[in-house]
């Protein structure tokens, strides 16, 4: 479909991010199924709940606009979780390594909604939609606090990767600091 005025646009947006939603909670879920670390699967749990939150946020907006919520499938969604998938299958050996994986796959994520969510908002101020406006920065608040959770907890989850015993293939077992 031909998308040819603001409206449109906002409105393919929205059932973009709200697929995108509903897949990274599936991802999510499958994340906190490989994770090992205690507080990286907190992280994960606290987000699934704020996620589950941003999709109702999600159809309120849907609701205000009167439009039936309605998801367009979302490539971008898609092939961060294709690679997130394929990073922990990788990693599945070393519980370590796959938790740090883990956290730069989620951070992927949140940076992904925090843009689409900054786009919406610019569009929701356009609009004049205060209340849409609202549910969207509720939303980005969320994803830049879980973001920067996620960037706090990666030197402590790279720490333990680094800690983590060599199980062969590549010869280089470490990082250089070079």
């Amino acid at each position: 479909m031909a998308i040819t005025n603001l409206n449109e646009k906002f409105a393919h947006e929205l059932r973009d991010i709200y697929d995108a939603e509903h897949q990274f909670l599936e991802g999510m879920q499958l994340m906190l199924q490989n994770a090992s670390d205690a507080k990286l699967q907190n992280m994960i749990t606290t987000h699934i709940g704020q996620t589950q939150q941003q999709i109702r946020n999600l159809e309120q907006v849907f609701s205000l606009l009167g439009q039936e919520a309605r998801r367009e499938t979302c490539a971008g969604a898609k092939g961060i979780l294709t690679e997130g998938q394929k990073v922990m299958k990788e990693t599945s050996q070393v519980p370590a390594i796959r938790d740090s994986c883990i956290a730069g796959a989620a951070d992927k994520v949140e940076h992904y909604e925090i843009a689409s969510y900054r786009g919406l908002i610019q569009g929701a101020q356009l609009m004049n939609q205060p209340e849409i406006l609202r549910l969207l920065q509720e939303n980005l608040r969320q994803e830049e606090q879980t973001s920067q959770l996620i960037e706090q907890s990666s030197p402590q989850l790279l720490a333990r990767a680094s800690q983590a015993p060599y199980m062969g293939g590549d010869h280089t077992s470490q990082i250089s600091a070079s």
